[in-house]
């Protein structure tokens, strides 16, 4: 039957949508989260990774959704 062949092509789609939104949420929480423990290091851990305190600033001004890895 040609109405439920379009019906499981449109859930399929929709489990997609869903899948790929549940992702991106996940990673900006992820984002988010790893902006706020680099915010809370050390000058001397800043130091060892090779970072500033001003490249640690401009790091954690960017919004949520600005994903450098376009994950």
């Amino acid at each position: 039957m040609k109405g439920q062949k379009g019906y499981v092509e449109v859930e399929k789609y929709s489990i997609h949508v869903v899948s790929d939104l549940l992702h991106k949420i996940s990673r900006w929480y992820e984002l988010h989260r790893e902006r706020e423990l680099l915010a809370g290091m050390s000058d001397e851990a800043l130091k060892d990774i090779g970072l500033s305190r001003a490249d640690v600033e401009h790091e954690t001004v960017r919004p949520f959704w600005d994903d450098p890895m376009h994950k």
